[in-house]
Order: structure tokens, then sequence, then C-alpha cells
């Protein structure tokens, strides 16, 4: 491969950063050949710095390696439209008859099998020069056969036969971007290569020899210079070298940030206070088992002096709610106050409404904060949380404006982290005085353990997987879209009966721009509004009364509508997926999830969570259009055959990977250059375990290993964790 020689780089860094580093975080015009044009390429691409060239993996390869003759070439199927590397004899050339006519150069292997090299806008002198006639060249591209013909198209590497082996026999090929073409990038990348400097050894020397790895630096170059197809599988030893790093560094951050705040003081809230009481004992029912050991950890933290952050996750309808509410009452009675914070109104409302359920007759002030208040309404609620005349606040993004001041912020509580960011939690957790209010986090979405050690390396976890007593399991069965009248008669049937339905499609309306399906126009894509009327048009003759509701509706109307359904008021209500999570109707026992197989395993299971919830039993009907790919084939069948939303995450991770699982883009999820949660399960739980030893020992990182340890941190760009080391 060409030798590279980089130009002077002056210093790309934090000021913290190890000089050692500073030319691999210079920017990508440092390297030689990159102009500002092509780094704009790169930085879509790639990212802006030297360093992210390095993480940027090959997707494929190009074997030239067939050859030297069309027979050895051809051999064992190979050939047609593969590349080879052929040793021509160069006879005759030929011009086009035309402007447009391709230019073509007669050769023959060294079995005389003709070949020919076709051009197309060729300059002629540039090709005799090139291909003089009468040289003997190892010429190198995409092989095809035309009738009896063999032919390349504008071969792209061509040597005098005796330096055959100056031709990159074997080349990365990489994922690229407008503007930005293959060789250029393999040169930038392998200017990138030249610049990694010696660095020390970061992992235990036991466990690499245990795993068979080689060194970080020799793992980075075996990566972007593959061999066979096999080098580029993600099992690789020099792959999973590389992932572990970037984990480890991941853990280690989670971890270091944890120590942080497991040292932070916090407020002591004892349990079995007046309000606690009262509500345990108004509770009509007992708590599972798994609800009363999440209750005890929580107590312990609150108890313990130091700040809780705990993530407490659990299956639909597990009871969460309520161990939030008794944890809020351990803290309304050391005369804290506490805040709910949710990601949409409906689900803000809902919390209001479960919560001054579940402490109806009880001395608890619970008050709603949402943007949508009027003025004179937000101000006097404002007022009374400054003077700690509230005891719990509901809110939503609200809670995050500046304006908005607790008296005494005790608890936290933030429900579906995976809709907000960190820096929002810890944005309202330091409303409180010296930002020392215990966190709970809630979530219903069940998370893999490998990806909870990602998004939730940070937090102690807690889990309730038991369902409480009387939740009557849903049934779930998958219908073809072509028996949809069947569906309908079957809600009406339901709702005949007193029974309350959803209908879920996964578009709010139809979009002008959608082209017409084969089948008479019709298209395929379903769309609520379009849903709403056509079943509001079938059960007219009934008098059942069918609703609509989607995010694009005014806070007003969807709360008409909620509140209607909720009291019985609509038969049949026709959503998107705003219904996902936080509505609790328990008389609606049928939900119908339209075009199923456009849905992700772990919003189908949310969603199939909104029905079962009161004592009739609950019914899913997944409508789907065939034919169905094999990913939706999987999901289907694993929603049909489980109810389990911690098994069901599970395989949502294998069928879609872990950048999908969590929902949305804005998840807390890591975004991995290197490592594949979906694939690397073993290696997080290593790392964590990894992580955990390390700062047993060398809380610091002062030791040999410890130092090296800092260098991996600064390497994968986990300065925030320097920081904090360096913060004490």
């Amino acid at each position: 491969m060409d030798t590279i020689a980089p130009r002077r780089l002056r210093p790309y860094s934090v000021a913290m950063r190890p000089e050692i580093l500073y030319p691999l975080f210079a920017p990508v015009t440092s390297l030689p050949g990159i102009g500002p044009r092509m780094a704009r390429s790169i930085a879509r691409l790639a990212g802006e710095k030297v360093v992210d060239l390095l993480w940027h993996l090959p997707a494929n390869l190009i074997d030239r390696r067939p050859g030297p003759d069309i027979a050895a070439a051809t051999a064992n199927g190979r050939g047609n439209g593969d590349y080879v590397t052929l040793i021509l004899d160069i006879r005759e050339h030929r011009r086009g008859g035309g402007r447009r006519s391709p230019y073509r150069i007669l050769a023959r292997d060294g079995q005389g099998v003709p070949v020919t090299l076709v051009f197309f806008h060729a300059r002629p002198a540039y090709l005799q020069q090139r291909f003089p006639e009468g040289a003997k060249l190892a010429v190198s591209g995409r092989l095809e056969r035309f009738g009896e013909d063999w032919q390349i198209t504008h071969p792209d590497r061509v040597a005098p036969a005796a330096k055959r082996d100056d031709i990159a026999i074997v080349e990365a090929v990489y994922p690229v971007t407008a503007g930005l073409h293959q060789a250029g990038l393999r040169k930038a990348i392998q200017a990138a290569l030249s610049l990694v400097p010696p660095m020390p050894e970061w992992q235990d020397r036991a466990w690499l020899n245990k795993q068979g790895w080689m060194p970080f630096a020799d793992s980075l170059r075996a990566v972007h210079t593959p061999r066979s197809p096999a080098d580029l599988d993600p099992q690789t030893p020099a792959r999973r070298r590389l992932a572990y790093d970037e984990l480890l560094a991941e853990q280690l951050t989670l971890q270091i940030a944890r120590r942080k705040w497991r040292h932070l003081p916090g407020r002591i809230v004892p349990s079995g206070g007046r309000l606690y009481q009262g509500l345990r004992k108004s509770l009509p029912y007992a708590l599972t088992g798994d609800q009363q050991r999440a209750l005890e950890e929580i107590a312990a933290d609150m108890g313990s002096g130091q700040r809780m952050l705990r993530l407490l996750q659990g299956d639909v309808g597990c009871g969460k709610t309520v161990i939030a509410a008794l944890a809020a009452a351990m803290t309304a009675d050391a005369g804290a106050q506490v805040a709910l914070m949710a990601p949409t109104e409906i689900l803000a409302r809902q919390h209001l409404q479960t919560l001054q359920t579940l402490f109806s007759g009880l001395p608890c002030r619970i008050a709603l904060l949402t943007g949508k208040l009027p003025k004179g309404e937000r101000e006097a609620i404002r007022r009374q949380m400054e003077n700690g005349e509230v005891d719990i606040v509901i809110g939503t993004h609200a809670l995050f404006q500046k304006d908005i001041a607790f008296a005494d912020l005790g608890l936290l509580i933030v429900d579906e982290q995976h809709r907000f960011g960190v820096a929002q939690r810890l944005q309202l957790a330091a409303k409180s005085r010296g930002g020392g209010a215990h966190t709970l986090v809630m979530t219903a979405t069940p998370i893999p353990r490998t990806l909870a050690l990602t998004a939730y390396g940070d937090m102690d976890i807690s889990r309730i997987r038991e369902k409480p007593p009387g939740r009557t399991p849903v049934t779930t069965s998958t219908v073809p879209r072509d028996r949809i009248d069947e569906v309908i008669a079957a809600i009406g049937r339901k709702m005949a009966a007193g029974e309350q339905i959803y209908w879920v499609c996964p578009l709010i309306e139809e979009e002008e721009d959608t082209p017409p399906a084969e089948d008479a126009g019709e298209r395929e894509m379903a769309a609520a509004t379009a849903r709403f009327e056509a079943l509001r048009r079938h059960f007219a003759a009934e008098g059942t009364r069918i609703g609509l509701l989607h995010g694009r509706m005014k806070s007003e109307e969807k709360e008409e509508i909620l509140t209607a359904f909720a009291a019985g008021k609509i038969g049949c209500l026709v959503a998107t997926t705003v219904v996902e999570v936080g509505i609790d109707v328990a008389n609606a026992t049928v939900i119908v999830i339209e075009q199923a197989e456009r849905f992700g395993l772990a919003q189908l299971h949310q969603l199939r969570g909104r029905v079962g919830r009161g004592h009739k039993p609950g019914h899913c009907i997944l409508l789907y259009t065939p034919p169905l790919s094999e990913t939706a084939r999987a999901r289907l069948k694993t929603m049909r055959e489980t109810d389990d939303g911690f098994l069901i995450a599970e395989r949502d991770l294998q069928i879609r990977g872990a950048g999908e699982v969590l929902g949305t883009r804005q998840s807390g999820m890591p975004e991995f250059r290197l490592a594949d949660p979906a694939e690397d399960g073993d290696l997080i739980e290593a790392a964590h375990d990894d992580a955990r030893l390390i700062l047993e020992r060398d809380g610091d990182l002062q030791s040999e290993r410890g130092r090296a340890l800092r260098l991996l941190l600064y390497l994968f760009e986990q300065d925030n964790a320097i920081r904090t080391l360096r913060s004490g």
C-alpha cells in the first residue's frame, strides 16, 4: 500500500487531551489531499476529525485475485460480474463510430482467449499511452460476458505484467456518500491509520490472551485490510477487540458517573410515615413479590443518605405507578416535594387521575403543570409550588422552564425516560436544594439486560416482571387484510355487548403523493382518518359512536375524546400510536392494529397492553397485508407466542438491532461506532464487570493500567469521565 506522509499537524483538542492524541483529533483537512469540499463529505459520512475515519469500517471488499487468464478466473462459476486480474496481450485499438460509441481495446489472455476492454467518453491519446499495442499488462476490473465475448468496462487497475503484485489484489469497500469516492476515502483512511501512535495496553493481559486478541493498533489495521469476506464478520477477533474497547470506555464512563452520584449526599427519607401507611392500607390488593422487592430497594436508597438514581423497569400493567406513588408518599412524609415528569400531556393527565384515585381521602396535595394551562392557573400553581403548598406536581416539559421553582424538591420521578434526554433529567433535578433530589426513572418498555447496561448503566435497576393478580391474559391473532370485513363484524358484536375497541393505524392521513396501488386504485397505507370515516359509516345504523384520536389534534380535542372514551360514550376509538402508553380504560377489551407488519415488536407489545386491563379477557388482532417479509413474519409470530415483555424485548433486539429497540433516536441509547449491542451482548456484560472491578481497585485510574485507560477514554471521546475523575 502507498505510504502517505502526513502534513504537520496542529493540536485540535480539548485542553486536557494528551498530546499523543493530537494528530487523531485534528480536522480531516490535516490529511494530505483532503480539502474543504471532501472534508464536508467525510463529515457527513463519518465525522470531522481524523479519528472518525478510524471508526468508519469497511462493509465489503473487492477481491481481484481471480486470474491470470479467463479459464482460471471463471473456474467454479466465478467470473461473470466478478473482479479479476488478467495478464493480457494488447492487440489493437478500435475507435467508435461516433461520439457516443465506445472505444474498444482488443486483447488476448495467455491462452489466446479474446478479451475486450471498453471505454465510454474515451480520450484516445491517453488510452494509447496507457495500453500500448504489443504490451503485456496486468489489467484488473469487473469481468462480464456478452454472448460469447468477454469484456472489462473501464478497468480500474493497470500495471506492467511484471509488476502484477503492485496492484492491490484485495481492497476494502467502504460506505460512501455523495461527493466521495472509494479511492479517495481509502487513501484518507490509510493516512489516518498512519497517525495512530504506539499506545500502552489498557486491556487486561490475561483477558486479551484468553480471547486471542491483538493489540489495539494491529486490530485497527486488520479491520481496514480485510483479505476475505470472513474478515468482515463482526465476530472476527480484530473487530471484537475494537468493539470491546468502545464498550469498556462506555461502561467506565457510566460507572464513574454512577460512583460520583452515589457519593453525593441526599436527603434521608424514612419509610413508614402517616401518608405512606395510609396509602398502603387503602390499596385494595397486596403488592406482588416483585413490587415489594422494588419498593424495598427504593426505600433503602432514599434512607441511605446518598442520592438515589434508580430505574424502575416493568412490563405493561405490572404496577409501576403504585410503587412510584408509595415513594412519593415517603417523600411527602419527610416534608419534601415530588415532581413527576411525563413526556406528553395525555400521559401527564393520566398520571394525575391515577394519583388522585390512589390518594383519595388522604392528605396529599397534587397539581398538574403543563404548557397548555391558562396563564392565571399556571401562575397560581407555580406560586403554590414555590410556597410548599403542593406535595406532588405532575408535569411535562413545562417543568424545565426557568421560572419554575420548588420549595423543597425531594424526589424526581421520570416516566418513559427514553423520551427525554439525560440533560433534561439533570436540569430538573438541579431545581432541588443543592441538586440533591432522589431520582426514580420508570419505563414500561422492557429492555434486554445488555441494552439496559448501555442505556442505563449509571443507574441501579429494579425490575417488575410479575403481573398483578386479576390481570387477564390477552389473546393475540394475526389476520390478513382481505378478511377485514370479518374483523369489523367481530368488533361490532363486542360493542353490542357493551365492550370498547381500539383501532390503531400507522398514519394520521393519506399522503397526497402516495401512488395508487394496482388493486383498483386502493392505497396500501392505512390512514386513521380514512378508517374512522369508514367505520363511522358502517356503524351509523347501530348508533355506535366512533372516535378519532391523533397527535395533530388540539389538546382540548384529545382530552374530550379520551374523557368520552373512558366514560364509555365512544364504542370504538380509531387512533394513531398516541394510545401506545398511558391510556387506561378497563372496559376496552379489543385492539385492532392495522398494518401490524409496519410496527416494531416493542411497539406492538405496548399497544397490546392497552387492553385486558379490567376483568374481561382482552383480544389483540394484528391485521397485516401479505406478503410478509421474514422480519415481519418473525415479529407477528413472536406476538402470538408470548406476552412476556422481556422475552419480546430480547427477540426485538435480535430482529431489529439495538438502534431501534427503544423506539426513538432520542432514547439515551449511545450510538456505537464499532460495537453492536445486538451482537455483542457478552462483551457488554464483560465490560460492565471489568469496569466495576477496575474502579473498585483503582477508583482514580492512577495505576499503570489506569493511566492507559484514561487514554482509552480520551480516544473514544468520553472526556466527561475524565472531568468527573478530576473533580472528585
